[in-house]
C-alpha cells in the first residue's frame, strides 16, 4: 500500500515537471519564447508537390554570380532566366548590374518569398519576375541567357529541354556542373574568397537540339 502511494507521488510530479517545461528550438530545449524551427513559415510552406527536386537549395556566392553573369557577357537588352532561383540573386544582380529584365523560377515558396524581397531591396521589381515553377516547363523562348546551378543529371534533364526551345546565339552558364558530353564554347576555374574552387561552364545555343 504505501510502495504504490510512494510511485503515485512520483508520477504527479514528473507529470507537473513536464507541463511546467518551457518549449524550445529544435535541439536546444527550454529556451523561452520560441517554439523551435518546426513552426517557422519554412518548414511549413509547402514546395510544389508536381515538381521534382533537381538541387538541394546552396546559394551561389555572389563573386560567383558577378563572373556567370560576365562569362556569358549579359547587356542591358538581355533577358535572363535563372531555372533554380533560390533567393534570386542572379536575375537581381543581371538587373541591377547591367539593367537586364530576369525571371527566377523556383519550386520553394519561401525562396520565391526571399527572391521577391530582394528585388524590391535592390528596387529592380520592375526588370524581374519569380514565379513558384518547375524547371522543367520553363519557357525559355525568349531568353537571351540561362543560369543554372543544379546537379549534374537535373542538366542533362534541361539539356534537350532548353536547346530546343532557344533561339541561336543565346547563352546558357552553369556553375560547378556541367551540360555531359555537350563540350562547352568556355569555361573559367577559380578559387572563392574561402579558397574553395569553383568552375564555370558557358554554352552556345545553335539550333541544335542536344538530347
Amino acid at each position: 500500500m504505501l510502495t504504490n502511494m510512494i510511485r503515485l507521488v512520483a508520477g504527479l510530479s514528473l507529470f507537473a515537471s513536464v507541463l511546467s517545461f518551457p518549449l524550445g528550438t529544435a535541439g536546444t530545449p527550454g529556451t523561452p519564447g520560441t517554439l523551435g524551427t518546426l513552426g517557422t513559415s519554412e518548414a511549413q510552406a509547402p514546395k510544389r508537390p508536381d515538381a521534382p527536386q533537381l538541387a538541394p537549395y546552396v546559394p551561389t556566392p555572389q563573386e560567383v554570380v558577378d563572373r556567370m553573369l560576365a562569362l556569358a557577357n549579359v547587356q542591358k537588352g538581355d533577358f535572363v532566366v535563372d531555372l533554380g532561383c533560390g533567393d534570386g540573386r542572379i536575375p537581381v544582380t543581371a538587373a541591377k548590374k547591367y539593367g537586364a529584365r530576369g525571371l527566377g523560377v523556383d519550386i520553394d515558396p519561401v525562396r520565391i518569398e526571399e527572391a521577391n524581397a530582394n528585388a524590391k531591396a535592390a528596387g529592380v521589381t520592375h526588370l524581374v519576375e519569380f514565379k513558384l515553377q518547375d524547371a522543367l516547363k520553363t519557357d525559355v523562348t525568349s531568353a537571351t541567357v540561362v543560369t543554372t546551378y543544379l546537379l549534374s543529371q537535373s542538366n542533362l534533364r534541361l539539356r534537350p529541354i532548353i536547346t530546343k526551345q532557344l533561339k541561336p546565339g543565346s547563352r546558357i552558364v552553369t556553375h560547378s556542373f556541367s551540360m555531359g558530353d555537350w563540350a562547352p564554347t568556355k569555361s573559367e576555374t577559380f578559387n572563392d574568397a574561402t579558397g574553395r574552387s569553383r568552375t564555370i561552364y558557358l554554352y552556345l545555343a545553335d539550333g541544335k537540339v542536344r538530347q
